[in-house]
């Protein structure tokens, strides 16, 4: 039954069926030709995988981005950051990282990221002389932080298929995510300086008071999210009802750049974007109960144990296959699917469950950025109005500082579980 799942699951991915739809259609296909389950299972399967609580982060979160990209938050984000790094050099692609990890501290994705902060930012590094290519590249990338600083859509994801602590894997990708975005702020001067790309020498500490001043509220958003959920206050699942309530105060009510008749419109594109990812995740649901039942998770670790049983080798053979499964699959479908299959066969190779989490999904945030199907490089190159062969060429070394960090969080262990012990104590 396996070989017809993934072969019918495939084919239709060539056809250009919709992923959801495909690997919704090749789950029932395959029940149909193995005969012996009845196809009641198929709904049952389909709400079961979304009936948890815990699910309910989802839609809140992506209101939350959506609110601030129509509230006005992203472009006060952007204007403090502007603030802090404008005037060194490269300035502009420095305000793009940091602004990125602003946003991600409190939207939880990746692709929001990269059009709330793009659309302003990248028009704005082209007409100050940057490379049209490079501008694009280094927006996708700093995009990637959507999904690796907390709270994350991703990481929710994961913890629900894996039963691993959403929390836990909150707290830990906060370190990796600082690190990552150091390292794209080092390369991002190290280019500037190279081709010249010159910061904003008029920014005054008055102009700095004036950005701090309008970005404060956005700003504290991340510390009422995370020191709640840390502290206790509330769950991961209630975090993103406080901050789709606070984005939308603070839109609304204290910024005004949110009518309440937008409202509607803006509870539509959160409700689609919700519906498709619900969509996803239920029909990977199943998908996920039928390798579970044909015991594809142990032919898993036989086949990893029969060629290692050295940590070492694993995580190496787990990245290479990640970092080409990303360039094909959504992130989502990706966690889903194969988080069940591979987190059970590094906790039996010693490897803890929330530090094979951020392996996984610092992997699939690259395969973000990676072509024929990366999500990050489709929305940069429509904003820069740049072929997708063009942006390829720009990001290839930002890809290289990647994978180079993705090594460091695979066998460093301390990056991702480091933090969650000091806190424990």
């Amino acid at each position: 039954m396996l070989i017809v799942l993934f072969l019918s699951m495939f084919a239709l991915f060539i056809f250009g069926v919709p992923i959801a739809i495909s690997i919704g259609l090749a789950s029932v296909i395959a029940l149909l030709w193995d005969g012996s389950i009845p196809l009641l299972v198929v709904g049952q399967r389909l709400i079961t995988s979304i009936d948890m609580f815990t699910l309910m982060a989802i839609p809140t979160f992506i209101l939350a981005g959506t609110l601030m990209e129509f509230g006005g938050i992203s472009k006060r984000l952007v204007n403090f950051a502007n603030a802090l790094t404008g005037h060194i050099t490269g300035g502009l692609g420095l305000v793009a990282v940091v602004a990125a990890m602003f946003f991600a501290a409190i939207s939880g994705s990746s692709a929001a990221s990269v059009a709330a902060i793009g659309g302003i930012l990248i028009p704005a590094m082209v007409n100050r002389g940057y490379h049209k290519d490079f501008s694009a590249a280094l927006q996708a990338v700093s995009g990637e932080l959507g999904i690796i600083i907390p709270p994350s859509i991703a990481m929710i994801l994961y913890g629900v298929s894996t039963g691993t602590s959403i929390r836990d894997m909150f707290i830990a990708g906060i370190i990796p995510g600082i690190m990552i975005g150091v390292t794209l702020l080092i390369a991002v001067y190290v280019i500037a300086k190279k081709r010249g790309y010159r910061g904003d020498n008029t920014i005054t500490w008055a102009d700095r008071v004036k950005a701090f001043k309008e970005a404060i509220l956005p700003l504290t958003m991340p510390v009422i999210i995370l020191g709640g959920i840390y502290s206790g206050y509330f769950t991961p699942t209630e975090a993103g009802a406080v901050a789709a309530l606070y984005a939308f105060i603070i839109s609304v009510f204290v910024y005004k750049e949110i009518k309440l008749k937008d409202t509607f419109k803006i509870l539509g594109k959160s409700a689609i974007t919700s519906s498709i990812i619900m969509f996803i995740i239920s029909s990977a649901g199943l998908f996920a109960w039928i390798i579970s039942k044909e015991g594809l998770p142990r032919m898993a670790a036989e086949f990893f144990i029969s060629i290692s049983d050295s940590p070492f080798i694993f995580l190496i053979l787990v990245n290479l296959f990640l970092l080409v499964v990303g360039m094909f699959l959504e992130t989502s479908v990706s966690i889903i699917i194969l988080a069940p299959i591979l987190a059970p066969v590094a906790v039996q190779m010693g490897i803890d469950p929330v530090q094979f989490g951020m392996i996984m999904i610092v992997n699939l945030a690259i395969g973000m950025c990676t072509p024929p199907l990366g999500v990050n490089l489709f929305i940069s190159c429509q904003i820069a109005d740049i072929s997708l062969t063009r942006i390829t060429k720009a990001i290839l070394p930002l890809l290289g500082l990647m994978i180079l960090n993705l090594l460091l969080i695979s066998y460093i262990p301390w990056l991702s579980t480091g933090l969650i012990e000091l806190l424990a104590k």
